[in-house]
């Protein structure tokens, strides 16, 4: 992969990081409900989803995913229950968004947030199919392979780093602004709607598009 073509991924991948989606959400929610500096934690689990789904299309098990009918809807399905899953716990919610600040440390699992963004990314079929369609026009096929999937992980973890911080810093500050417990309630229900809609939208999604 030359300089230029990576320069033009690289620019590529920023409006692919910023683009509204289930990552989006996930990350608006974790900063309203924990605060950026633990919510951010959310977004190290959409980095490893975002990886993963390099590594599956890397080693080209993505194109075997897109091509089979049962296993591309078994992940879709899977992607499409998990975000409406997230959307009803958004909405049922407490209304006090710091009130995960004063607990311990020991009471806050890291964890928790880690598995909630990989589960988001790695059920999305949708990324896979992204992934298929436009990383092989950056790719130069008469080099090795491997080294140019690396890159291409890199820039969009970096990438993704930047922009899912950004989402959880924008609700964080947006939750220091709230005092009053029936704002944030309304809030956690848009983000709940959000997921939902996330997770419709995904349903109606076929690998043939």
């Amino acid at each position: 992969m030359s300089f230029s073509t990576w320069l033009a991924f690289f620019a590529a991948s920023w409006a692919i990081s910023f683009s509204p989606g289930p990552g989006a959400i996930s990350a608006l929610a974790s900063g309203l409900k924990y605060g950026f500096r633990r919510g951010y934690w959310t977004t190290i689990g959409l980095i490893c989803g975002i990886m993963c789904q390099v590594l599956v299309v890397g080693i080209g098990l993505g194109a075997l995913l897109a091509a089979s009918e049962l296993g591309f809807s078994i992940v879709k399905w899977l992607g499409v229950a998990y975000l409406i899953y997230l959307g009803c716990k958004q909405f049922r919610t407490d209304a006090s968004p710091v009130a995960v600040e004063a607990k311990s440390l020991e009471t806050f699992k890291i964890r928790e947030l880690i598995a909630r963004g990989w589960l988001v990314n790695i059920t999305n079929p949708k990324g896979t199919v992204f992934l298929l369609a436009v990383v092989p026009q950056f790719l130069n096929l008469s080099a090795s392979l491997t080294p140019q999937y690396l890159i291409i992980g890199a820039t969009l973890c970096f990438t993704d780093l930047v922009a899912m911080g950004f989402y959880t810093a924008l609700a964080s500050k947006v939750l220091k602004l709230l005092r009053n417990p029936r704002h944030v309630r309304w809030l956690n229900r848009a983000f709940g709607t959000l997921f939902i809609l996330a997770g419709t939208v995904l349903a109606t999604f076929s690998h043939h598009k």
